[in-house]
């Protein structure tokens, strides 16, 4: 038998009308538009009554029992954001959740307004957990509150509960439950943010295997992006070319060798990888076929298929920096599943599946180095209690260190500003 429990609307409806949970409150005589206080955990003036809202939900949904479970407000408010995400009768109005002195969102009723819902969910849940598809969906929205609207008029409906906009004069200490005085209201600078900034290049380590044997390595940072080449290539194609060495300088092979050179010499205009956002594409200019996979740091996965074959004078997605940051985000907290992040690119041949990957002739890897930080700063940690330093290894990075509650609390604030 599955638990019933509340439906978030009808449930909602009651809290507002209540007026008991602070910030939470209608902003309209019609009851179509209300506020939620959508402050970051990480605020200097962070207090257990701001986030109300999101425990009172997961309490009222079962997903949280006081003096068993642990508190988890990340996925408080994740959960609460999918539930109200899941509504069509409900959209987001609003969002001043970067404001420094009253961060809130603000929603509206699409139709006829709250309206009458039933009461209970009757549908099976027997956990009163969000499924796993949720939580991948709630965890990509979680980037918008980096949008700057308008300033919030001044007052509202004198007839309904509205919470007040003083400051609080006094904060959570980030180490001690004790309240303390701090001027500083602003939200720390998310520094993985820099991840979807344009101007910011990532750095790529390139690594080249002839016949299973390592002939080439370079770290590089490539404006516009970068092109596998041979030495003869059009060097006027955009794209920062790197060059893949003569087989002759390493192998001793005769046949091999020959073989190789036939790969690099239809390579033409190479094997073009940049990134658009979030995204990592490529495309090949020349005659070789090329197929790729997201595979493991030290081997591709050669007991399956390729992720597929780079298209020829297209563009092709080969990576999304949204699922990477979503499934390091489940690994922190105890998935066991480390995401991938390596690209492999097998040129000039069909995919290693029947047969060693070493057998091929030309395979190349490419990691994005933040990428790779990222996962061995979870992992230094043992994905868990987290408390180290490291360099991102994006153009102008510094060292980064940061509590493991603090990093997770910053790829949760960095997928919600991802599009998706």
């Amino acid at each position: 038998m599955g638990t019933q429990k509340p439906r978030i609307l009808p449930w909602l409806k009651l809290q507002l009308d209540l007026g008991r949970l602070e910030g939470v409150a209608w902003l309209d005589e019609s009851r179509t538009r209300f506020r939620i206080p959508w402050k970051h955990g990480l605020r200097q003036d962070a207090q257990q009554e701001d986030f109300g809202i999101f425990q009172a939900w997961a309490e009222a949904s079962g997903a949280y029992t006081p003096g068993k479970d642990k508190p988890d407000l990340p996925t408080w408010k994740r959960n609460f954001r999918s539930a109200l995400n899941r509504k069509e009768v409900l959209r987001l109005a609003e969002d001043r959740s970067k404001d420094p002195h009253d961060p809130h969102k603000v929603y509206e009723f699409v139709n006829s307004g709250a309206g009458d819902f039933p009461e209970l969910d009757t549908s099976p849940d027997t956990n009163s957990r969000c499924s796993p598809s949720d939580t991948q969906e709630d965890i990509l929205e979680e980037l918008l509150s980096d949008m700057a609207l308008a300033p919030f008029p001044d007052g509202g409906p004198s007839s309904l509960p509205v919470v007040p906009e003083e400051t609080p004069p006094f904060l959570l200490s980030p180490s001690v439950d004790i309240p303390a005085p701090c001027p500083n209201l602003q939200p720390p600078e998310n520094p993985l943010r820099r991840l979807l900034v344009p101007e910011e290049e990532w750095e790529f380590e390139l690594t080249a295997f002839y016949r299973g044997r390592q002939v080439f390595q370079q770290t590089a940072l490539c404006p516009g992006g970068l092109r596998l080449v041979a030495s003869d290539a059009d060097q006027t194609l955009p794209g920062q070319p790197i060059i893949l060495p003569d087989p002759g300088v390493s192998l001793t092979d005769r046949g091999v060798m020959g073989y190789v050179r036939r790969v690099l010499s239809c390579l033409g205009g190479g094997l073009a990888l940049w990134r658009a956002g979030q995204r990592l594409c490529a495309r090949r200019l020349g005659h070789c076929h090329t197929y790729w996979a997201l595979g493991e740091e030290l081997l591709p996965d050669s007991g399956h298929g390729p992720s597929g074959e780079v298209p020829k004078d297209e563009e092709g997605d080969v990576f999304d920096l949204k699922p990477f940051v979503a499934e390091l985000i489940a690994f922190i907290e105890g998935s066991g599943h480390s995401p991938r992040y390596t690209l492999w690119f097998c040129v000039g041949e069909p995919w290693p599946q029947d047969q060693p990957w070493i057998k091929k002739l030309v395979m190349v890897k490419v990691v994005p180095t933040c990428l790779r930080a990222l996962l061995d700063m979870a992992r230094s940690g043992g994905a868990s209690s987290l408390e180290t330093t490291v360099d991102l290894h994006i153009s102008n990075s510094y060292p980064l260190s940061l509590t493991s509650d603090q990093y997770k609390a910053y790829l949760q604030d960095l997928v919600e500003d991802m599009d998706f």
